[in-house]
């Protein structure tokens, strides 16, 4: 597979805070890669790195290019959402297709029409006449009709109800993610991505702690539902986590012997969710 993005070494600081410290890691083509952190762990500085918002420390190559010195180029390949809620109020559906049709090379305006064509917009319509859903529709809209490489989402629907999040998600993977095209996502809900992700990597105070693809999760985690007789057992074992549910104890191991897990309880692939809590434990302290 051919490498999107080869980080080796990147460090950014801030005043006397690493927001990055000796990152490195590497984004095959093709993938959809979860980025998922605390507040302040560095990814939106990871993603501002990759996009050349931001200057850093270290090596970065994405899609061939280096950020600092060749953005113009590199964002012919790249689409970034911040927040849908970044549209200027004042623009109207037209006016925001012809934007984008004049700065992008790779922008698609049929294929933008014929997105808009299944929703309720209108081309008269302006930014602040819509719901928040309907301003995902355009967001959406916009960007799947442009050729990119790579999708950077940084907390895509924030502040969204349940359904539009279920709906973006679902665009994506219906009209915009092919073999050719790669996506970065960061998000709080970590529970509704997980089914559309082939990779995962967790980061925290600044350096990457987990990373590997969704696969091997099944395959290295487990979790195990031990009655009182066996939690002794269990914790002897070392386990990442141990938390407690309607008396009984669930533990999370990494890379535990599966049969000897059997042998306590009922064993479960742990849910990203999950897995999270238990690496990021002593965060929040």
């Amino acid at each position: 597979m051919n490498a999107v993005v080869t980080a080796n070494g990147l460090t950014k600081a801030y005043k006397n805070a690493l927001a990055l410290d000796d990152v490195s890691f590497r984004i095959e083509s093709g993938r959809i890669v979860g980025l998922i952190g605390p507040n302040g762990a560095g990814k939106t500085t990871a993603l501002k790195a990759i996009l050349g918002l931001t200057d850093f420390k270290g090596e970065l190559n994405v899609l061939g290019f280096d950020p600092r010195t060749q953005r113009d180029k590199l964002m012919e390949q790249v689409c970034f959402i911040a927040d849908v809620a970044v549209l200027p109020r004042w623009i109207r559906v037209s006016e925001a297709i012809d934007f984008v049709a004049h700065v992008h090379p790779r922008f698609n305006r049929s294929k933008c029409e014929a997105f808009l064509a299944r929703t309720k917009l209108t081309p008269n319509q302006r930014v602040k006449q819509m719901s928040k859903g309907m301003i995902v529709q355009l967001h959406l809209a916009l960007v799947m009709a442009i050729d990119a490489r790579l999708l950077v989402l940084d907390e895509p629907t924030l502040g969204l109800d349940i359904l539009y999040r279920k709906q973006f998600y679902q665009s994506l993977l219906e009209d915009y993610f092919d073999e050719d095209k790669t996506i970065i996502v960061t998000t709080h809900q970590v529970e509704e991505i997980e089914h559309i992700l082939t990779d995962l990597m967790f980061i925290r105070d600044g350096k990457i702690v987990l990373d590997t693809d969704m696969d091997t999760v099944g395959e290295r985690f487990a979790e195990v539902m031990v009655s009182a007789d066996k939690a002794a057992t269990a914790r002897s074992m070392k386990p990442l986590d141990e938390r407690q549910v309607f008396g009984k104890s669930i533990f999370l191991f990494d890379g535990a012997d599966r049969a000897t897990l059997e042998s306590m309880g009922e064993v479960r692939r742990p849910t990203v969710s999950d897995l999270f809590v238990a690496t990021m434990k002593g965060t929040y302290a």
